[in-house]
């Protein structure tokens, strides 16, 4: 996966204010995520079963994580096929979307989640990395006023964007993932990564690029790779605001209230997180002032 290029290391008043509200970001983090903790190579916490899978095998050593969509109608139905053994197939853990979370091995143990994957130099991904399956339908087809997956459940508007993988050609319609499954997505990351030392956090579509697109650009993977393995002093992406006035609001939706006057068209902004429809960024002109827009209405520079 091509990297963003990082600044030099000379230190700046605005670079300072950005690591260290990284920094704060992440210790708010890592103390929302203390509830977890890994015994034995078993995951313990609020919202945590064990359902053991017949489909693994083999001592594993992990070094990566690879995040997964399950494609599937739920993820009780998920937690079924992978403990089936004519799946053939088996994650360490399903995230559903309510943020609970279903073990299915120990994370010592070798599971079938990565296929014919490289990353690294390394072939066989199964052999050298955590799976974690995230409940989400994947990509959908709009069928009249709604969208829908292969196994036929139908999505509205709000539970969906139109986005181009960065491996495709074309944009297609795509299953939003949660709230709820993004932060605890976080938190398993930052929890995994401590506690066996991982040398990375990656997509089934980075190990397996010619035949896998999850979990897809639903899913913010690089800022979830920034927060876990401390990227804070890569450079934010810029962009123009293309509205004549733009709300920016203290939260992802038209409900929270604005934190400012709207910003004006041309008005530059830095991202600090990006989600499928909205954007939380900062003012270049008063990096006081931060908040969350529509996505619709940036265009990067």
């Amino acid at each position: 996966m091509a990297r963003r290029k990082s600044l030099s290391r000379r230190s700046t008043p605005r670079k300072k204010k950005i690591v260290e509200r990284t920094s704060a970001a992440r210790k708010a983090a890592t103390a929302k995520s203390s509830a977890l903790t890994i015994v034995d190579d078993l995951l313990i916490g609020p919202g945590v079963s064990f359902v053991e899978t017949p489909n693994k095998g083999g001592d594993l050593s992990p070094r990566y994580l690879v995040f997964h969509y399950t494609a599937g109608k739920s993820a009780a139905s998920s937690v079924s096929w992978l403990t089936n053994p004519e799946a053939k197939a088996s994650a360490h853990l399903v995230l559903a979307r309510d943020g609970t979370i279903t073990q299915l091995a120990r994370f010592n143990v070798r599971t079938w989640h990565a296929g014919i994957s490289h990353w690294d130099g390394l072939s066989g991904l199964n052999s050298h990395s955590i799976g974690i399956e995230m409940d989400n339908a994947g990509p959908l087809k709009k069928v009249g006023e709604k969208y829908q997956a292969w196994f036929g459940t139908l999505y509205g508007v709000a539970q969906v964007i139109h986005a181009k993988h960065r491996l495709d050609d074309e944009s297609r319609w795509w299953h939003v993932y949660t709230e709820a499954q993004i932060q605890r997505a976080l938190e398993l990351a930052r929890l995994l990564v401590r506690h066996y030392g991982l040398k990375d956090v990656v997509g089934h579509e980075d190990i397996a690029p010619d035949r896998k697109r999850d979990p897809g650009p639903a899913f913010p993977m690089e800022h979830i790779r920034a927060m876990v393995l401390g990227r804070e002093e890569e450079e934010r992406e810029r962009y123009e605001v293309t509205a004549s006035a733009l709300n920016i609001r203290s939260g992802s939706g038209v409900e929270f209230p604005p934190v400012a006057d709207p910003l004006t068209k041309g008005t530059i902004v830095a991202l600090l997180e990006k989600r499928d429809r909205w954007s939380k960024v900062e003012l270049l002109e008063n990096s006081d002032v931060e908040g969350w827009v529509r996505n619709q209405f940036l265009k990067k520079v």
